[in-house]
């Protein structure tokens, strides 16, 4: 079990229709809020390497903006190719105004 660690706020996270890549525990993670709820997923594409947090966000699917692979926000799996497989989901939990992300 990881530790939870601040990534963002909720007023950084306004735009519902963007996502945001953060750095935490020596990795980025693309960070999306969807209605009320935030979703965390790895931010690099399988594919290529792009930023997830780039792509356009879709309800609960970001599209990857290179080659148009998507992948389901909340558990990081790969719903559209060329992805070859899904990528790895974080816990996120919202303290106040704190937006966090368990790594």
């Amino acid at each position: 079990m990881g530790q939870f660690v601040k990534v963002a706020t909720t007023a950084e996270m306004e735009n519902a229709q963007a996502g945001k890549a953060v750095e935490t525990g020596g990795q980025t993670v693309a960070l999306f809020r969807v209605g009320t709820e935030y979703c965390a997923i790895e931010n690099v594409c399988p594919h290529r390497g792009a930023s997830l947090a780039d792509g356009m966000l879709n309800g609960y699917e970001i599209t990857c903006p290179w080659h148009a692979a998507r992948f389901d926000v909340r558990s990081g799996a790969v719903l559209c190719p060329p992805a070859p497989q899904g990528v790895r989901s974080f816990p996120v939990r919202v303290s106040g105004t704190d937006i966090e992300v368990e790594v």
